[in-house]
């Protein structure tokens, strides 16, 4: 593995080294505030003013330089605009041509100004997540809450290019401009969709989007795949598209789809389900809750069996849903709510949604990677939407020898032909990766390379901040990189494999974020799990009633994602969208209660819908936010960042479907307003959490 700050300098601009930050230099520094502090020859005080001064320092140079290109730019765009207006009433093809190439050459600088700010905002990001690991501090809290939101903010010029964007803008309107010289020209301004297309413009708003943050629907959906990516280049993609096979990646994004279709489609029937077997109805809550329960073991030993081979856990997981599935219809048959659990606990065992987001990282080109993120998205959303929808057809009741097949056993047979059919279909077409190194592959290709470690020998200090800067060419731009000087360093860079090493690289942003994406499932698992007891008690609403309820809460994912990020997160910071999420979630978890007035059918839809869709909205921006704060470590192997959000959201699910089940024992006039009660309790605890935190998810 590459260290970070070799890979730094290797995606500089050579004539331009000089004014990138100085990741080594800080990088030092920073360890030799740890021995300091170790040993007691320093103070809080001292590091945290000594640190800001070098920062400060650094973000300046690299602000000055930045401003003194864009000068440069604004004069070269203004003299060839002079020119393009002095013969704009005799513009010919030659010249036409001629000076959509220097425009096309000064989108290139532009290209190359971008990738300098890029660059040079990620440094900034590790550092700032390098200091809070090693020193122990809320350092990035406080350095941005004073700097990022002060008058005369140099932070604000790293992260929002008001002067780039507007050098971008005279491009592209000049461009547009020549392309229809002869008259036909539609201004860019009002014709937004439609502007003239470039594969320079393409590369320069690509750069834009990923510098300001600004996203779009698929990148939006992608980012609930949990995908974590490397902000630098990779030299190592061509390794990929090797291993890259469409129908491999069709059948994993169809065993997403299947799972989640399992998942849900008993949700409308598993009261009358329970009932019939003795049990009370909110025992439901247990028959829902044991396929995550089984899915917290089967998500860790997938992911460590994916690291060998992504066939072998794919048909292991089918066989052992061929198998629950089954056993949860012949449960009818047999009167017996033991076999009624074990059947869900099988199906919780083979779940493999860790095998095929390994599949995406691992074997899909970078490329396409966002395509298929979104598409692994997609078929979570219409698998959820699905499977209540499909109870909706099952309402038959019919016997064939002394199997009974009716709405609660249907199901059960349902999804077990769709697992065999499913194992047919991977046996012939799936093709398992050439030269398969899944983790190796990772490592190199979407891995963040490791900020918390590095070395700790003993570095002096030079006095004078401003001195050290002066001397950073000749102290940055040696051969060996320290990131690489010892076999500690070497260790700590690798993926880790254990549930306590990850859990240590936990920062309080980190650990935050998780429980925020604990939260959102939560409140979702109990709007979603209770729904068919709720409206029964209150409402008296049929099976059908309930199929159709849920299925159109789960088809808003995606008009929901649409909006967001088409509209919202161009408009608004992520972290705004994340806490203004976390207060709509809480509101339609108070409109929910139900009060001294007597509870309606409006006030239940409107109040679920709020919830469910709020907390949609916060599960992207969410897991955006976490991949971007979480330690590089946790990108790859075992225990990656995927697998510890995915046992949180899981845990959520096991914890909310217990809630229910046990206060079914207070009666079904009290279930809801019990289930909602911690459901309140932590949303709150997640806004005040997130508050706590917010100035470091910058």
């Amino acid at each position: 593995m590459v260290a970070f700050g070799k890979k730094l300098r290797e995606s500089q601009i050579p004539e331009w080294r000089e004014h990138y930050i100085n990741y080594k230099l800080m990088k030092k520094k920073v360890n030799r505030y740890t021995q300091q502090i170790e040993i007691g020859t320093q103070n809080d005080y001292y590091v945290l003013r000594d640190f800001s001064r070098l920062l400060d320092i650094q973000i300046e140079k690299i602000v000055l330089f930045l401003l003194e290109q864009q000068g440069l730019l604004a004069m070269r765009l203004s003299s060839l605009g002079k020119e393009q207006d002095a013969l704009s009433q005799q513009l010919t093809e030659t010249k036409v041509v001629e000076l959509q190439e220097q425009y096309r050459a000064a989108g290139l600088d532009l290209l190359r100004l971008l990738a300098f700010v890029d660059t040079n905002a990620i440094g900034l990001r590790k550092i700032l997540k390098k200091f809070d690991k090693r020193i122990g501090y809320k350092f990035t809290d406080y350095y941005v809450k004073t700097r990022a939101n002060h008058p005369h903010s140099q932070l604000k010029q790293v992260f929002k290019q008001v002067g780039i964007v507007a050098v971008a803008g005279a491009i592209f309107r000049n461009l547009a401009d020549l392309e229809d010289h002869k008259g036909s020209y539609i201004s860019i301004y009002d014709q937004l969709d439609h502007s003239y297309q470039d594969p320079v413009i393409d590369s320069i708003k690509a750069a834009l989007n990923r510098l300001s943050n600004s996203t779009n629907f698929l990148q939006f959906l992608g980012k609930h795949a949990m995908l974590l990516e490397d902000g630098l280049s990779d030299p190592a993609e061509n390794s990929v598209d090797e291993k890259y096979h469409f129908m491999s990646l069709i059948l994993n994004l169809v065993n997403t789809f299947l799972y989640m279709v399992n998942t849900y489609i008993i949700v409308p029937t598993a009261d009358n389900y329970t009932m019939s077997l003795g049990a009370a109805a909110t025992v439901c809550g247990i028959v829902i809750g044991a396929m995550p329960v089984a899915q917290v073991f089967s998500s860790v030993y997938f992911s460590s069996w994916s690291n060998r081979s992504y066939m072998q856990p794919l048909v292991f997981s089918s066989i052992i849903l061929v198998v629950g599935n089954t056993l949860y219809a012949l449960a009818y048959d047999l009167k017996s709510i033991t076999i009624l659990l074990i059947g869900r606990l099988f199906c919780g065992l083979g779940s493999a949604r860790a095998v095929n987001r390994r599949y995406i990282t691992d074997c899909v080109p970078k490329r396409l990677r966002m395509q298929a993120s979104a598409g692994f998205v997609s078929a979570s959303a219409l698998g959820m939407a699905c499977g209540p929808a499909l109870a909706c057809v099952f309402q038959r009741n019919f016997k064939i020898s002394s199997v009974t097949f009716n709405e609660d056993t249907l199901p059960g047979w349902a999804m077990a032909l769709a697992w065999l059919i499913f194992l047919v279909w991977l046996c012939i077409c799936f093709k398992e990766p050439l030269s398969f190194t899944p983790s190796e592959a990772n490592t190199g290709k979407t891995v963040k390379l490791i900020l918390e470690n590095g070395c700790t020998q003993p570095l002096l200090l030079n006095k004078n901040a401003k001195q050290e800067c002066a001397d950073q060419e000749c102290d940055g731009n040696k051969d060996d990189d320290d990131d690489n000087d010892d076999e500690y360093s070497k260790k700590n860079r690798k993926p880790v494999n254990s549930i306590i090493s990850a859990y240590q690289l936990l920062t309080p942003s980190v650990k935050v974020q998780l429980f925020v994406y604990f939260m959102l499932k939560y409140a979702m698992e109990i709007v979603l799990a209770e729904s068919s007891i709720i409206t029964g008690y209150y409402f008296v609403w049929s099976t059908t009633n309930v199929a159709v309820f849920l299925a159109c809460l789960g088809l808003t994912v995606l008009p929901v994602s649409i909006i967001v990020g088409n509209y919202l997160s161009n408009l608004f910071e992520e972290r705004q969208l994340l806490l203004a999420s976390e207060i709509m979630v809480c509101i339609g978890i108070i409109l929910s209660f139900h009060t001294l007035i007597p509870y309606s059918v409006p006030q239940y839809v409107c109040s679920a819908l709020i919830t469910f869709v709020s907390a949609e909205i916060l599960e992207g921006v969410n897991l955006s936010l976490l991949s971007r704060v979480m330690s590089s470590r946790l990108s790859s192997g075992t225990f990656n960042g995927g697998l510890l959000s995915t046992e949180a959201g899981t845990i959520a699910r096991v914890i909310a479907d217990g809630t229910i089940t046990l206060s079914g024992y207070l009666g079904e006039s009290k279930l809801l307003n019990v289930t909602l009660l911690p459901s309140l309790f932590i949303c709150v605890y997640a806004i005040i959490a997130t508050c706590f935190t917010y100035n470091s998810l910058y």
